[in-house]
């Protein structure tokens, strides 16, 4: 039996994002007139996203992935044209992976008092009511006032981008605005109708790019020829500023926007001096900071208002009213073709993970994690060899047809031009360090004979 509305999810640009994912999920899976979700995703976190949706069993009604980001215009288009495939006119609830919503039952409250308006073809968004003058997120200004009691959308005027403080000051104190969640709803038909009549071309370009998808395990690979050529637009700019469909509908529900480390600090414990502290950190007289440690440990003295953030990629160190300028420096790395712009430590795999140790001229360490009941494709490599060391479960090993179990501490040699493959048979993830000798340690030297996963 189709349901009248989908959950359309797009996955967020940190870490943390894999977390995100099943949490929104979760937020309304018991929405009984909800259906099974549309993912979009990038390349990168595909398989991070296929194992959340597994560990909460959902099963997807498609994982698209965008060969290029085109921001959300271009992606909500792909989104309606294939809810439309199977469903005469289902409704969308389109929903960023990287929110806080605390208060679930006032979310679904106002979600499905939205619904009535969105069936009879309005363009719905969420107004969050402002509980400061921010400059870090844009505002919604609606014809109204907007009153939370009543949950009664009212029509858009505007939207204005993120503003200086003055002007937010200003926003703050008018209850006609409120700040922008970037959580929509509406019938597919309605919004795609919208953009061909704002942005034809992102349509034409959508659906060539759906049309000519190519499908790789569970997820459909959006054609990148078409897609690519997309203008780069937000729903907002696209749609949202010019239909006079738009309606915002007051939400004050425990919402955070996690897209900064600010407000990771926002809506994290704290310890009395008001710090947020996760991982190995000792601090002395520090206050109002967040300080997070994913490996080495964070020695902070006598700071205030601080952001450090410490991965296996970088270290980032910020003021907290300074952290809004961090998409300056992910430019700079990408103009200057830096590799922490795009490439992490940790690469997902469909059987696990492995993460760059150590690396010189003639070798590399890495770690690799298998998970239970997955291996890795029967394969070879032309130009180096590699030593296996389990330190955690147990190794099922396939060398030239031969097969050994290894369990904790033991190791095995894999000579160059061998076909080997590595296996999980146990009911724990496998754990193992791999040191690789030889003159090239790209990808692309891994020739594949059989794969599980029709790689």
């Amino acid at each position: 039996m189709n349901k009248p509305a989908h959950r359309l999810i797009f996955s967020g640009k940190y870490s943390y994002a894999s977390r995100r994912i099943r949490r929104t999920i979760n937020r309304i899976k018991n929405y009984q007139r909800i259906g099974n979700p549309i993912v979009i995703c990038n390349e990168e976190h595909r398989f991070i996203v296929a194992e959340q949706l597994r560990k909460i069993n959902i099963k997807p009604e498609a994982i698209l992935l965008e060969p290029v980001g085109k921001n959300t215009a271009p992606a909500i288009t792909v989104a309606c044209l294939k809810a439309i495939e199977n469903n005469v006119d289902p409704c969308l609830l389109v929903l960023p992976a990287d929110h806080i919503i605390e208060d679930i039952n006032t979310f679904i409250k106002v979600i499905d008092k939205a619904l009535d308006e969105v069936k009879r073809g309005k363009l719905i968004t969420f107004g969050i009511t402002p509980s400061k003058p921010e400059t870090g997120f844009g505002y919604i200004e609606s014809e109204k006032e907007l009153d939370t009691n009543k949950l009664k959308g009212e029509k858009i005027v505007n939207f204005i981008e993120k503003p200086d403080l003055e002007t937010a000051k200003k926003l703050v104190c008018d209850k006609r605005f409120a700040w922008n969640s970037g959580i929509f709803f509406f019938k597919a038909e309605v919004f795609l109708k919208e953009i061909i009549k704002y942005k034809a071309n992102i349509y034409k370009l959508c659906k060539e790019s759906l049309l000519n998808n190519t499908l790789d395990l569970d997820f459909q690979r959006i054609e990148a020829k078409s897609f690519s050529l997309c203008e780069n637009i937000s729903i907002d700019k696209a749609i949202m500023e010019k239909t006079n469909l738009g309606v915002v509908y007051p939400l004050k529900a425990g919402w955070n926007d996690i897209g900064s480390w600010q407000s990771m600090w926002e809506v994290s414990d704290k310890d009395k001096l008001g710090n947020s502290i996760i991982g190995k950190v000792i601090t002395e007289n520090v206050k109002n900071s967040y300080l997070r440690s994913e490996n080495r440990l964070i020695v902070a003295l006598g700071i205030e208002e601080i952001i450090v953030v410490e991965t296996i990629d970088a270290v980032l160190i910020a003021k907290k009213d300074q952290i809004q300028f961090l998409k300056n420096i992910v430019k700079k790395l990408e103009i200057d073709k830096k590799p922490e712009a795009n490439i992490h430590k940790t690469i997902y795999r469909p059987w696990g993970n492995y993460s760059s140790i150590s690396e010189g001229k003639n070798w590399q360490v890495k770690k690799i994690i298998v998970e239970k009941g997955e291996s890795l494709s029967l394969q070879l490599h032309n130009h180096r060899s590699e030593h296996w060391v389990v330190v955690g479960g147990m190794a099922l090993v396939e060398i030239e047809g031969e097969k050994r179990l290894l369990n904790k501490n033991e190791s095995v040699y894999i000579p160059l031009g061998s076909k080997h493959r590595l296996s999980n048979p146990g009911n724990s993830p496998l754990i193992l360090i791999e040191v690789q000798s030889g003159d090239y340690f790209g990808e692309d030297d891994i020739i594949r004979f059989q794969d599980k996963y029709g790689r």
